[in-house]
């Protein structure tokens, strides 16, 4: 499904521990591994741009076989950062065919209470690629990542609103290989009454439980969930009540514009979730 992944880089821990999984993602071969080089910090270790450029290659080589050891194709790309950083990677990964963009939350030089990096979040917000946003639990008083599980997809949860572009994620979630097990959810956000809120919650329940017998023809256990309320707030908490290993969703749902910007939902879920999550972008099957 994703047989060309980039995963850009700074170096940091974050990014290396993002690399030890890529291995694991459905139908990968081929990996870029970009690095942008942005300005001289004065400060700095390494002032001469050449310098910069060949250590950037050196640390690029070295994370390059921790793919090569999860038997991957690599591409390394070294390049010096012109405007925004995220301009630079929506570039490389039209160069080089990307169907899929790794990142961790944040890099280097993060602060705790900022939930999503201004790169990543320039990419959440305007990148036309499909984007997986890596986290990790960070045992309480320890600095180390680790998996909510060491299967990606072990259980992924998959919200719709029943809108073409969720209709469209589910079918990708469906036909992805190593899916083991799905939750597929719903919040109802609106009612004028009680029975109305009733009445929708049982007409989703009816269209998911149709999703379901999918799923199940596919061999994934599948099971079904609906919530009232604000949807990125539910879908947050049926990801941890759930302790889900991937949420996959779609960038936009109904009402959506065909435009390059990111829904409200998929936004806020990506945001202020704490799980990983796999934004697949509206109008693209692959």
């Amino acid at each position: 499904m994703f047989e060309t992944v980039m995963v850009p880089t700074d170096f940091s821990n974050y990014s290396q521990k993002v690399l030890e999984g890529v291995g694991g993602l459905p139908g990968v071969k081929r990996v870029v591994l970009l690095n942008v080089i942005g300005p001289s910090d004065p400060k700095g270790r390494v002032l001469d741009p050449q310098a910069r450029l060949e250590e950037a290659k050196k640390k690029l080589a070295d994370q390059a076989k921790v793919l090569e050891a999860q038997g991957l194709e690599v591409i390394q790309r070294a390049e010096p950062m012109l405007g925004d950083i995220f301009w630079k990677i929506q570039e490389v990964s039209d160069e080089e065919g990307v169907d899929l963009l790794v990142m961790g939350p944040r890099g280097k030089g993060f602060v705790e209470k900022i939930f999503l990096g201004g790169v990543t979040k320039n990419v959440l917000r305007y990148g036309d690629k499909h984007l997986l946003i890596m986290r990790y639990k960070t045992p309480e008083g320890g600095d180390d990542l680790e998996e909510y599980s060491p299967v990606l997809t072990a259980k992924v949860l998959c919200p719709t609103d029943f809108s073409e572009p969720s209709d469209e994620a589910i079918g990708l979630i469906q036909g992805m290989k190593g899916v083991r097990e799905a939750v597929l959810f719903h919040a109802v956000s609106s009612g004028e009454s009680q029975e109305h809120v009733d009445a929708k919650k049982k007409e989703a329940t009816e269209k998911l439980n149709a999703v379901k017998a999918e799923f199940e023809k596919a061999g994934i256990r599948t099971s079904v969930r609906i919530a009232v309320g604000g949807p990125a707030e539910e879908i947050i908490a049926a990801a941890e009540d759930e302790d889900v290993s991937l949420v996959a969703m779609s960038s936009h749902g109904k009402g959506w514009r065909k435009q390059l910007i990111v829904g409200s939902v998929a936004y806020e879920v990506s945001k202020n979730g704490a799980r990983p999550v796999l934004v697949l972008r509206a109008g693209k099957s692959s």
